[in-house]
């Protein structure tokens, strides 16, 4: 097991830059990614669907299940808007992304169309520093780490920060 690979959770709010920034570590740092929404929706994690928000709602139960086996094994790039019901025993790393510049966060969701309330809703979580929060109360502080998406060089830096982290993990 001590060439095992960690286990890293990718998250924020929806938007923000997550899947590019997993994209670009599953390649270049070879970590199997886990995009929960996907998973979801191919598997039928879906307790109901929200009317107002035009969203699924996560059956959690039914996904950790699915998730425990495999992140045993180790090596997971795990990608996700929430991340407060994930075991912390599963991470060594959790990471933020964030987008504090709302004009470009709005396109981003709008080119989504998103409805208003969805769109007002996620604009808001991101402004309020939701999912940070979450995390920080979630997690050790230790492995709570904020990656920057307004950019294509934001998101360069920060795939220099979780391969940095990686190295480090790796020299423990």
């Amino acid at each position: 097991m001590a060439d095992t690979l960690p286990n890293i959770l990718v998250t924020g709010t929806p938007g923000v830059g997550k899947s590019y920034i997993c994209q670009q570590i599953q390649s270049q740092l070879k970590l199997k990614w886990l995009d929960c929404s996907k998973i979801a929706k191919e598997k039928n994690f879906i307790e109901e669907f929200d009317e107002e928000y035009d969203c699924p709602i996560l059956d959690e139960d039914k996904l950790m299940d699915y998730m425990e086996p495999l992140m045993q094994e180790g090596g997971y790039l795990v990608e996700y808007h929430g991340c407060d019901f994930f075991p912390e025993r599963w991470f060594k790393a959790v990471f933020v992304v964030t987008c504090s510049n709302n004009t470009i966060l709005y396109d981003r969701l709008k080119e989504r169309n998103y409805n208003e309330k969805k769109l007002k809703s996620n604009l808001e979580c991101e402004i309020f520093g939701t999912i940070m929060e979450e995390a920080r109360d979630s997690y050790k502080p230790e492995i709570v780490f904020e990656l920057k998406s307004e950019t294509k060089q934001d998101a360069e830096k920060s795939l220099k920060i979780v391969r940095d982290w990686l190295k480090k993990w790796k020299r423990k």
